[in-house]
């Protein structure tokens, strides 16, 4: 078996999957104001199409199973895919399309697109980190990594369940903290 190899990543067009099984799609929210409790979607694909010599001219394309969420409390899951937030019978996905790519420095790049969560759509913008490299993995396929953050207000996607708390505030926060780490794949 032959060692990874690296290299600068050449300029021009390629095409990119998001390979499922080295990436992850995370969130946190606050628990009580207490504590954060951490989940994620292990199913999730989508495309990039890159131009290094234009990175304005990039575009990203992405969905998530909600299905598969995980935050590791089967009971908190099944209520997590229920009616009262994701409503997995009617909304199946989450997506996610960018409609601006630009650069911000060194390995910082802004992507701007519309997220769709529960049927609604709304502009977030990704600050992604990337090392801008390509590294050739030991089975011949070319790949590359980023890591795109983001903060959102749940009830602006109407996921609106909550309890308000005896000693004031809610068991809920309304502000979701979301990692994406993403594996890539050339294609040919």
């Amino acid at each position: 078996m032959a060692s990874p190899s690296t290299v600068s990543a050449p300029t021009g067009v390629s095409t990119w999957q998001i390979d499922p099984a080295h990436s992850g799609a995370h969130f946190s929210v606050r628990h009580m104001m207490v504590a954060n409790v951490r989940g994620e979607f292990t199913k999730l694909a989508g495309r990039v199409r890159l131009d290094t010599s234009d990175i304005t001219k990039s575009s990203v394309e992405a969905s998530i199973d909600v299905d598969s969420i995980s935050t590791r409390e089967p009971q908190r899951d099944a209520h997590l895919k229920s009616a009262d937030f994701f409503d997995v019978a009617t909304y199946p996905t989450i997506e996610f399309r960018s409609t601006r790519v630009t650069r911000k420095g060194p390995g910082e790049l802004a992507v701007d697109g519309d997220l769709t969560i529960h049927g609604v759509t709304r502009p977030v913008v990704l600050a992604v980190e990337t090392e801008e490299v390509e590294l050739t993995d030991p089975f011949g396929n070319v790949k590359r990594g980023a890591t795109a953050t983001t903060k959102i207000n749940r009830k602006e996607f109407g996921l609106n369940w909550n309890v308000a708390l005896e000693a004031g505030g809610f068991m809920v926060s309304d502000e979701v903290k979301i990692t994406l780490d993403i594996e890539l794949v050339k294609q040919a």
